[in-house]
């Protein structure tokens, strides 16, 4: 097993490396007429390679060090943005980001999980992994948006909360609990985009909402394959097995009924074009946005109950 997330891109990344060779020379013909079969050769290898991915290759991707993450997709779709942080009860958390802007001219709030790109960054951002403090900041953020009836967009990339021994002190497990309490009693639309990871009780405490999106190649599940090869095949090696076996990717939670849309990606993944899985993502938001703001209250909320009531397939 490889974790590696570019073991399968070694054909995609071997042509782009000759682009990027030609594109710094002279520009004579022949190396235009070069440049553009690579391109053309660069598209039908990345679109053989992604449309046959594996669950666990899919993971492989949503982990991909270059994925746009929440700070990047706020970059490029949200104006005025403005970050809010503290739970007013202990710390900051950035491993999650929230906070007010306008999306496509709607007032909006935003919350999602935030990794790091390099190790300054990734210790920072505790790799994505939300500690209690973070959770609470997400709700205290999301209760001010119920207040001023603001919408709430929530991206959710993530391993899972942090396990560590101070998480756990601090009362872990029940500011997750309470956020998906409290999420699902609010009364302003709530839109869920699963952008890369969706790991355990720690996206599931950002995944209660009335929409839920996820991009083609991400990943939802309520534990890691290596986490799940771990307990039932007692090495951690067989990740790719447990990644087929637990239906964690957007096409199978789509038939589930778990998710309600599916994002295309750019060709190669929403890494190698961050901007274009921005503007692929940003219709199926607004879309969304635009329905359930038609909603009264007292009508969402149904509506939202009746949407995880019916989730799960069940034989006597």
């Amino acid at each position: 097993m490889s974790a590696d997330p570019t073991q399968f891109e070694e054909p995609i990344l071997r042509i782009r490396r000759r682009i990027e060779e030609l594109s710094a020379m002279e520009a004579e013909p022949a190396t235009q007429t070069e440049l553009a079969e690579l391109q053309q050769k660069l598209t039908k290898v990345s679109d053989e390679i992604y449309s046959n991915l594996t669950p666990w290759q899919k993971t492989l991707v949503a982990r991909h060090p270059q994925r746009p993450y929440t700070l990047d997709f706020i970059s490029m779709l949200i104006e005025d943005w403005g970050e809010i942080a503290g739970d007013r009860k202990f710390a900051d958390d950035p491993a999650i980001v929230a906070g007010f802007g306008r999306f496509r001219g709607i007032p909006v709030c935003v919350v999602g999980h935030q990794k790091g790109r390099n190790t300054k960054e990734k210790i920072i951002r505790n790799f994505g992994q939300p500690r209690p403090e973070g959770f609470r900041k997400a709700l205290r953020v999301m209760k001010l948006a119920e207040k001023f009836k603001l919408p709430i967009l929530t991206f959710i990339d993530t391993q899972g909360a942090y396990p560590g021994l101070g998480a756990e002190e601090r009362g872990q497990a029940e500011a997750i609990a309470v956020n998906l309490r409290d999420m699902a009693a609010l009364e302003v639309p709530i839109v869920i985009s699963v952008i890369g990871e969706g790991g355990s009780g720690g996206a599931l405490a950002l995944g209660v909402g009335d929409r839920v999106i996820m991009l083609e190649h991400s990943v939802y599940s309520v534990i890691s394959p290596e986490g799940c090869a771990a307990i039932l095949w007692k090495s951690s090696s067989a990740a790719p097995e447990a990644a087929a076996a637990m239906k964690i990717t957007a096409q199978d939670l789509k038939k589930f009924g778990i998710i309600d849309e599916i994002v295309p990606e750019p060709t190669g993944g929403a890494h190698a074009d961050p901007a274009a899985a921005a503007a692929m993502l940003a219709p199926s938001i607004e879309r969304a946005l635009r329905e359930l703001m038609k909603l009264k209250p007292p009508q969402l909320l149904e509506e939202r109950y009746r949407k995880f009531r019916k989730m799960g397939v069940f034989e006597k």
